[in-house]
């Protein structure tokens, strides 16, 4: 940690920090299972409509639905969703139980705490943990740890999750434990006062400094992926990138680049999406693989994308000090980078941010010519 005092502004208003997914829950899959009994002003109405009446928080279309697939009786018998009401009638709801109802239940589930006080928790999230719950991932998150680890954390939105890393994406993460301290660090992300920085090995002799600067939108053809897109819809994306050291893997020729990212926005798969944009792909990626030589392609350098959140910087939100926090890349990165023949200072935690937003070069074109500064003099 690296204190230094500081005093930065914050937002004048707040939203819920737009680079970061939603929780998509519908209030009715929450529900227990209930009984209704049919009140007098109830008398003629449709089944349907009536629900739909005494269950505000649930749309009409999925009252209907769980009729049809039985969830509903009318004093004993399965129902319609046209049956007439008589005052008196009971009326029972066994909703299905779905994953989504149990998504943000605690559980046991083991993170490393870099720092921590009443307000915040800073981590340093494993590569392979899933930050939030979703299709395929309703248990075992990060979420589902940080409820177990402190209960209070249930009555704060998304239990103080602030920002999220791909799941194959390693380093420190920040996380809230009052609503205050959430609000807060929230305006500071949109105010892009937040300093986050990221490790990458790529393949290709990136430029010694470089901005990407390239809208992003979701793939129509994939949902999966993004891609840079000039559509109406894609949203601002802007990252700064420093070569550190490059390195020619034995035996093949290939060139691979160790580079530091710093985010202005915080996309979806932002940085992956950007680097494979102008012929650097991670080394790892599953999915952003285009570029990629084929020397690279053929081994198995590393089981996931070679990404590493290393340093984090913000203005703590009550104590109003600016604070810092590093962190080394993980044992896989760090083994791979000893093969490349990295020194041992360069496999230790960043003692400062490593990249200089005022001296990149201007913003890379996005199809295929890369914008070049200089060289980074540690070549090999």
């Amino acid at each position: 940690m690296v204190p230094r005092p500081s005093v930065v502004e914050g937002a004048e208003s707040w939203a819920q920090e737009p680079e970061t997914d939603d929780f998509d829950l519908c209030v009715g899959d929450l529900l227990p299972t209930r009984q209704i009994v049919v009140a007098a002003d109830g008398e003629g109405l449709r089944l349907d409509k009536y629900l739909a009446e005494r269950l505000p928080d649930v749309s009409r279309s999925r009252i209907q639905i769980w009729i049809e697939q039985g969830a509903v009786e009318l004093n004993g018998v399965a129902a319609q969703a046209r049956d007439r009401l008589c005052a008196d009638d009971r009326i029972d709801l066994k909703v299905p139980s779905k994953p989504q109802a149990t998504a943000f239940a605690p559980e046991p589930v083991p993170f490393p705490i870099v720092w921590e006080d009443e307000s915040m928790l800073v981590i340093d999230k494993p590569a392979g943990l899933v930050v939030h719950p979703g299709a395929g991932n309703w248990s075992g998150t990060l979420l589902n740890g940080l409820l177990a680890y402190d209960p209070r954390l249930a009555s704060v939105p998304r239990a103080g999750i602030v920002h999220r890393l791909d799941a194959g994406t390693s380093g420190l993460m920040v996380v809230a434990r009052t609503v205050l301290a959430q609000i807060d660090l929230i305006r500071q992300l949109q105010a892009r006062t937040i300093v986050r920085e990221y490790w990458a090995l790529v393949a290709g002799a990136v430029a010694a400094q470089v901005t990407i600067d390239a809208p992003l939108a979701r793939d129509r053809r994939n949902p999966l992926r993004f891609h840079v897109s000039r559509a109406q819809s894609a949203k601002p994306a802007r990252t700064f990138v420093r070569c550190l050291a490059q390195w020619r893997l034995a035996g093949s020729g290939a060139v691979i680049s160790w580079i530091a990212c710093r985010l202005e926005t915080g996309r979806t798969h932002q940085i992956r999406v950007h680097l494979e944009s102008i012929g650097h792909p991670l080394i790892g990626d599953p999915m952003y693989r285009n570029h990629l030589p084929a020397a690279l392609r053929a081994q198995q350098l590393l089981s996931r994308q070679a990404l590493h959140a290393c340093w984090l910087e913000l203005l703590h939100p009550v104590q109003r000090q600016t604070m810092a926090w590093s962190s080394a890349p993980p044992d896989d990165m760090r083994t791979l980078m000893r093969s490349l023949g990295a020194r041992k200072a360069q496999l230790l935690p960043p003692k400062r941010g490593c990249v200089d937003t005022g001296t990149c070069a201007p913003a890379a074109r996005t199809n295929g010519t890369i914008a070049r500064r200089g060289r980074p003099r540690d070549v090999r």
